[in-house]
């Protein structure tokens, strides 16, 4: 019988196809445990979460368990992370301990647990709306507002004075009221310098990278959507080796052991300073840009090949330069229509155009919004070209949104 992965799939995911196509080639059994029924699978082969409580959802995943013997969990997003944690933890699968998967989750204690092991991150203070322009004041502005529990940039501004502190500290306040009730967020101050994302596993505690993207769109505020993510990255041999040294060191002192994770830094004055670490892979479909090995595998291959613990088989990035673009939501409305798509999929260099938000679905912007309308990819022999068949491709486009 072959190998089965349960995956943790929030109903507002961009990857359960992914994660059944890479299944089926790899030939392994999937189940999947969402908040609601997904067509992709039959019934007995998932089971019902709700990713707001993530002890419950545990347990009955390992009820599927007892019945459906499983030999790996893997979460897709954010929002699965703690359940697959938590399950692994029950049925005695391997996984990063259940208090490292809440560090990520938390970004006031991944905070405190960096400070500890002395990793280079943004100065920052803990504060509520009755703080927030003290701290603002004894960082030095600029300043960038964030709620600790939010992920793509929500609620995250930047202010560069006093009068912009109150708009931008309002914002991250309500995200947070919304999550946990408190209020309390992040003040920090706002790092300069080119910003990347890299992507890895871990294998018993020892990171291996994927990739990392540079941002040619440097997001520097005051809100901050992505956009072009490009890889290989432009960053000299000697820096490339300082950030991985950061991200292992990052990992270790959260506490992550095992599975995928996805960091965010920005290099200032020469030094790789962690803006985030994730315990999951990129988001959206930003993972379609990357293949690996010789048969060109999928980033959600290798996460479930490591879950297997089929150690380290193929995970050498194909050769040339690949891209995403975030084609980002212009304002908030309705999507009234996407024009322009074949003349985008004609750029040199454009592989595909996936449209992920359906004509006559609302839409917001970040940092209200978390959804992208969809992801323009790209490859070719240089990231400059990558880029620029991207940017191509996003001024063929006439987003209207009413």
């Amino acid at each position: 019988m072959g190998a089965r992965v349960l995956v943790v799939l929030p109903t507002e995911t961009y990857r359960a196809t992914d994660f059944v196509t890479a299944a089926r080639s790899l030939g392994v059994e999937l189940s999947i445990a969402s908040e609601s029924k997904l067509p992709l699978l039959g019934a007995d082969r998932q089971v019902l979460i709700d990713c707001a409580d993530p002890a419950a959802s545990a347990e009955r995943v390992a009820d599927l368990a007892a019945v459906t013997p499983i030999d790996a969990i893997i979460a897709a997003d954010d929002a699965g992370v703690e359940i697959a944690a938590r399950a692994s933890e029950l049925i005695g699968l391997p996984s990063s301990p259940v208090a490292a998967v809440q560090a990520t989750l938390d970004k006031a204690v991944a905070r405190r647990l960096l400070a500890r092991a002395e990793i280079a991150q943004p100065e920052f203070r803990v504060v509520d709306l009755g703080s927030a322009g003290q701290a603002a004041v004894q960082l030095g502005f600029p300043v960038v507002t964030k709620p600790r529990t939010r992920s793509a940039s929500v609620g995250v501004m930047r202010a560069d004075d006093i009068d912009e502190l109150g708009e931008s500290a309002a914002l991250a306040a309500r995200h947070q009221r919304e999550d946990d009730g408190s209020g309390r967020f992040l003040v920090e101050r706002f790092v300069s310098g080119p910003e990347i994302s890299v992507e890895g596993l871990i294998w018993d505690g020892s990171v291996e990278i994927l990739a990392i993207f540079d941002k040619p769109d440097q997001p520097d505020g005051p809100v901050f959507p992505e956009t072009i993510l490009v890889t290989p990255t432009s960053l000299p041999a000697t820096m490339i080796s300082e950030v991985e040294r950061t991200v292992a060191a990052a990992t270790g002192a959260l506490g992550l052991t095992q599975g995928p994770i996805h960091a965010e830094l920005r290099i200032e004055d020469g030094v790789p300073v962690v803006l985030e670490v994730a315990g999951r892979t990129i988001g959206g479909l930003c993972g379609r840009s990357l293949t690996f090995g010789l048969m060109g595998d999928s980033l959600e291959s290798l996460v479930l090949r490591q879950a297997l613990g089929r150690r380290k088989l193929g995970s050498t990035r194909h050769p040339g330069a690949s891209g995403v673009l975030m084609v980002p939501v212009p304002t908030q409305g309705t999507l009234t229509s996407i024009r322009g798509l074949e003349e985008a999929e004609s750029i040199p260099g454009v592989t595909s155009i996936e449209i992920s938000i359906p004509v006559g679905a609302e839409v917001q912007p970040t940092p209200e919004g978390h959804r992208y309308l969809g992801f323009v990819f790209a490859r070719a022999r240089t990231p400059s070209e990558v880029v620029e068949a991207l940017r191509a491709a996003h001024d063929q486009l006439d987003i209207v949104v009413s």
